[in-house]
């Protein structure tokens, strides 16, 4: 007769850090590709070494010329996102128990999940340069300003709040750029809506990398997982570029302009972080989790009924309509 396992107690976020390390680097070849087989930039853009290259960049502006104002505006809005990636880097890094060796484990996600983060605002970088819609001078005055500001999302040093931010947070850039890649296509530019899309692909793989983390932690420190959790959520969900401003303006200023246009599209709204939200509840399984203490259960049950609150919340918005002109486009 098989002897029943027993469930591994755990008493430091330390512990569960070294706990984990092992499960995390067995995943990683799932979760990121091998650098030779992936996409690069190049393999999108136009190639300047061919004849037809100032062909392609004509062709590439006419396509461009068919995106709405409120699309472009996103689209800077994302790259300037993804352009910030030194700060999540380095964010990422102070975790408790990341960098203690800079050749350890965690450390080598983090260098591979940099490494692949950082394709993405090369390449919609490039495409906005040669679309001719956009002032690069000013989004990267904008760009400059975001990495300079710095970054508060209310996670600390805590790898639960840190990989249930992020989980969260892949999530999303997976819903936004899978949108643009959608009002990409309808407008006729089948370049960028590819664009979008092979980028939403590996936001949706390394979002499942962190719900993976977590879901592991929940296996050995449940309570302190659902404390985590239920602290982001009473906080907020922030997104990376809550501080977003443009040239002369106030640090977090542009920022709500970014969001209504996006609100405006569909790209990302109120009712996705909803949808997200129940997406994690979904994944790591808040339902089933038993021998909770009494912390973990308040936090458990102010988690699993918070999704209908905000479907309240969410019902009642309205989609704003401001009119409002970003430095960053010509037209």
């Amino acid at each position: 007769m098989q002897e029943k396992q027993q469930p591994i107690h755990i008493g430091s976020r330390k512990e569960v850090m070294s706990y984990l390390e092992p499960f995390m680097l067995n995943e990683m070849s799932e979760y990121l590709k091998p650098i030779d087989e992936n996409w690069q930039p190049s393999d999108f853009l136009p190639d300047s070494t061919r004849d037809t290259f100032f062909e392609e960049i004509r062709d590439l502006q006419d396509s461009a010329k068919e995106l709405s104002y409120d699309t472009v505006a996103v689209l800077v809005g994302d790259t300037i996102t993804e352009e910030a990636l030194p700060t999540y880097e380095s964010w990422l890094s102070m975790v408790e128990d990341v960098s203690k060796n800079g050749q350890g484990g965690w450390m080598k996600w983090v260098r591979a999940w940099t490494a692949e983060e950082n394709r993405h605002g090369d390449l919609l970088n490039k495409y906005l340069y040669l679309s001719g819609r956009v002032d690069m001078r000013q989004m990267e005055i904008s760009t400059q300003y975001l990495i300079s500001d710095g970054f508060e999302i209310g996670t600390g040093h805590d790898p639960y709040r840190n990989f249930i931010y992020t989980s969260f947070q892949e999530l999303a850039t997976n819903v936004s750029h899978r949108r643009v890649a959608g009002l990409a296509k309808q407008s006729g530019d089948k370049l960028l809506a590819k664009m979008c899309g092979v980028i939403a692909s590996d936001e949706a793989r390394h979002a499942k990398a962190y719900i993976s983390f977590i879901k592991k932690a929940m296996e050995v420190d449940a309570n302190e997982v659902l404390i985590a959790f239920e602290d982001m959520m009473r906080h907020k969900i922030v997104m990376p570029a809550h501080f977003l401003r443009e040239m002369g303006m106030n640090i977090g200023q542009t920022f709500g302009h970014f969001t209504d246009a996006a609100q405006r599209l569909g790209v990302y709204t109120s009712v996705d972080y909803v949808d997200i939200l129940k997406e994690l509840i979904f994944e790591w399984k808040l339902d089933s989790i038993r021998d909770l203490n009494e912390a973990g259960e308040k936090a458990r049950d102010y988690v699993m009924k918070l999704p209908n609150r905000l479907s309240r919340v969410a019902e009642r918005m309205r989609i704003p309509t401001m009119d409002y002109k970003f430095k960053w486009i010509h037209a």
